[in-house]
C-alpha cells in the first residue's frame, strides 16, 4: 500500500506536545527502548510497553523507514543479586535464564525481534569509557570506589520531567548516602561488595549503576544523537532524566529527537501490587487467554492513556480476535474455488471499493496520529469485517455469474487489506486460521473448566431435549454454557459452539422464552462493565524494573 514515506505525528514527552516526526537521516530511524531487568518472569506492565513500541516499530517500517531498533537487557542489578541469593543461584545464570524467558513471552505476544538486544554485562568497557569521560568533563566524582554523577554540575537537570532540583528525592530508589555532595547525585559505578558480580575499573572493582547502562549502549549502537527513546511513563524520572544528564555530560552534542512514553496499567482502577493479589505475569494470563487476545486488549486503549485491566475486558478482546479469525477462515473457505476466475473476470463493486478506500485511509490516518490503535480496532476494522461477512452471505445466494465473480473479487481485495492492517498491528498469526481458532476454543474451555467432550455431550443432551419438546431444559443448557463463555449456534440441523463473553444469568419472573434456533450471533462486542475483584493482572505503573 505505502510506497512513499508518509508524514506522521508522535507525542514528544520533552516538548509536551505532538510533533511531526522528522528523523535525523532521511529514510532512517534509530530507536532505543529501555528493556527489562531480568530477575523474574515478565508482567503485564512489560507487555503493555513492548506491544506499544512494537506497533511503532512495525508502522515505521510500513510507511517506508529503515529502522534500527535497540532494546536492552539489564542483566546485573541489585534485584538480580538479591533474587539469586534467595534461590541460591549464580546471578549471571539467573539473569540469562530470565532473558530467555522474556524472549519467549515477546514472541508469544507477537513482538518483533529488535535489531539489537544488548546486555549490560557485554558492554562493561563502553560503560567504563563513558564514566571516565563524564569524570574528565567535571560532572562526576569518586568516593571510596563509588562514582557519583554531580547534578549540581549539570544546569539542565530536570528538563524532561519538569522537576526542580530541590524537589528531587535522592536517587528515588535508594537510601541517602552521606558521602554524596548533593542527595540527588546518583551512582554511575558501584564499588564491589562480597559475593557480588564485579569488574575491574580505574576506580576499583565494581559494577555499573542502573542509569549509565542505557546511555552507554544507546551511544554504542545509535551514536550520541538518535531519533526515538522510549519506555514506561515511570521511567521519565529518574531513569530518563539521569540518562539525559549522563549522555550530555559525556558528549555535549548528545540529543534524542523524540522521547516517547506509554501509560500506566491498573486493575479495576486500583494499584497493582503483590499484597492485593492482582499482580500476574504475562505467562499466567496467556495460560487462560490467547496471546493475541492480550495484545488486542492492550491496543484497545491509546498507548499514552492508562489502561484498566479486567477479566471482562479481556473476554471482549478474546471474542473480537475469534471474530476476526472466523471471518478470515470463512473468507478463505468461500473464495478458494473461485479466486482465479474472479481475478481475471471480476470487478470490484463500488460498495466494496468504498470500504477498501475507507479502511486504507482510516488506518493510515489514525496510526499517523500518534498511533491511535483504538480507532482502528473498534471502528474501521470492524466495519470492514462486517462488510466481509455481509458479502459472504451474498455468496450463499444464487446470483448471476458476473455478479458472483465481482463479489469474490471484492472480497479478495478487501481480505488482502484487512490482513495487511492486522499484520502492522501485530495481530496476524503465522499459523493457519483454523489453528488459531482452535487455540482460542481451547483457552475458552480452560476458563470454563470443561473439555470439548463435555460440551459435545451437553449439545447432544440439548438436541434430545429439543426433540422431546423440553424447551425449558434445552434453553437452560444453552444459558448455562453461555454463562461459562461457550455459545451454541444452530446451523441447519447441526449445533456448533464457539467462545463468547460469559453471559451473566438472571432469574426470570416468567418462563424463559426459547431462543430462535439458528438466530444471528452478535458481531459487536458488548461493553460489559468490570466487576470488583475480577482483575486478572495489572500494573499501577508500567515499569521496566
Amino acid at each position: 500500500m505505502a510506497k512513499e514515506i508518509k508524514e506522521f505525528q508522535l507525542y514528544n514527552s520533552m516538548t509536551k506536545q505532538k510533533e511531526v516526526f522528522r528523523p535525523r537521516v532521511e529514510g532512517k530511524v534509530g530507536m532505543y527502548i529501555c528493556g527489562v531487568t531480568s530477575y523474574d518472569f515478565s508482567h503485564i506492565g512489560h507487555a503493555r510497553a513492548y506491544v506499544a513500541f512494537d506497533v511503532l516499530y512495525r508502522y515505521l517500517k510500513y510507511i517506508g523507514y529503515e529502522v534500527l531498533y535497540v532494546r536492552n537487557f539489564t542483566d546485573v542489578d541489585d534485584k538480580i543479586i538479591r533474587r539469586a541469593n534467595e534461590l541460591g543461584e549464580d546471578p549471571k545464570a539467573l539473569s540469562a535464564r530470565f532473558c530467555e524467558e522474556f524472549l519467549v513471552d515477546m514472541a508469544d505476544i507477537q513482538c518483533l525481534v529488535p535489531t539489537h538486544q544488548p546486555r549490560v554485562t557485554e558492554h562493561i568497557e563502553q560503560i567504563k569509557d563513558m564514566i571516565a569521560q563524564i569524570i574528565s568533563n567535571g560532572c562526576a566524582y569518586v568516593v571510596d570506589g563509588d562514582v557519583y554523577f554531580s547534578v549540581d554540575n549539570f544546569p539542565n537537570y530536570g528538563r524532561l520531567s519538569g522537576r526542580r532540583l530541590e524537589d528531587n528525592r535522592a536517587g528515588e530508589r535508594v537510601a541517602i548516602d552521606e558521602r554524596k555532595r548533593n542527595p540527588a547525585d546518583f551512582a554511575l559505578w558501584k564499588a564491589a561488595k562480597p559475593g557480588e558480580p564485579k569488574w575491574d575499573s580505574p576506580w576499583g572493582p565494581g559494577r555499573p549503576g542502573w542509569h549509565i547502562e542505557c546511555s552507554a549502549m544507546s551511544a554504542h549502537y545509535l551514536t550520541h544523537t538518535f531519533d526515538i527513546h522510549g519506555g514506561g511513563m515511570d521511567l521519565i524520572f529518574p531513569h530518563h532524566e539521569n540518562e539525559i544528564a549522563q549522555s550530555c555530560a559525556a558528549c555535549p552534542e548528545s540529543n534524542v529527537g523524540y522521547w516517547i512514553h506509554n501509560g500506566f496499567v491498573t486493575a479495576n482502577d486500583e494499584k497493582m501490587s503483590k499484597s492485593l493479589g492482582n499482580f500476574f505475569t504475562i505467562r499466567e494470563v496467556t495460560k487462560v487467554y490467547h496471546p493475541l487476545a492480550l495484545r488486542h486488549f492492550l491496543m484497545g486503549t491509546h498507548y499514552r492513556s492508562p489502561v484498566n485491566y479486567t477479566i471482562s475486558q479481556l473476554e471482549i478482546a478474546s471474542e473480537a480476535v475469534f471474530y476476526i479469525y472466523q471471518t478470515l477462515q470463512d473468507c478463505e473457505d468461500a473464495l478458494s474455488a473461485l479466486n482465479e476466475e474472479a481475478e481475471k473476470n471480476g470487478k470490484i463493486i463500488p460498495a466494496a471499493q468504498e470500504c477498501i478506500t475507507k479502511l486504507h485511509e482510516e488506518f493510515e490516518a489514525k496510526l499517523s496520529d500518534d498511533l491511535h490503535t483504538p480507532s482502528i480496532l473498534n471502528y474501521a476494522l470492524q466495519e470492514s469485517l462486517r462488510f466481509m461477512n455481509s458479502s459472504l452471505n451474498m455468496l450463499k445466494k444464487k446470483q448471476p455469474k458476473k455478479q458472483l465473480l465481482s463479489t469474490v473479487k471484492s472480497l479478495t481485495e478487501l481480505e488482502k487489506l484487512v490482513k495487511k492492517v492486522l499484520d502492522v498491528l501485530g495481530l496476524l498469526s503465522s499459523s493457519r486460521y483454523t489453528v488459531v481458532l482452535q487455540q482460542l476454543k481451547d483457552k475458552a474451555l480452560i476458563r470454563a473448566g470443561m473439555t470439548e467432550d463435555d460440551v459435545l455431550h451437553l449439545i447432544e443432551e440439548r438436541m434430545l431435549a429439543r426433540k422431546n419438546k423440553e424447551f425449558s431444559k434445552s434453553d437452560q443448557i444453552r444459558s448455562d454454557l453461555a454463562a461459562k463463555g461457550i455459545a451454541l449456534m444452530d446451523v441447519g440441523k447441526e449445533t456448533v459452539w464457539r467462545p463468547c463473553v460469559p453471559v451473566q444469568q438472571e432469574k426470570p419472573d416468567v418462563p424463559v422464552q426459547q431462543e430462535n434456533p439458528g438466530g444471528p450471533v452478535k458481531e459487536e462486542n458488548p461493553g460489559i462493565p468490570a466487576e470488583k475483584g475480577q482483575a486478572v493482572v495489572a500494573a499501577d505503573r508500567v515499569t521496566n524494573r
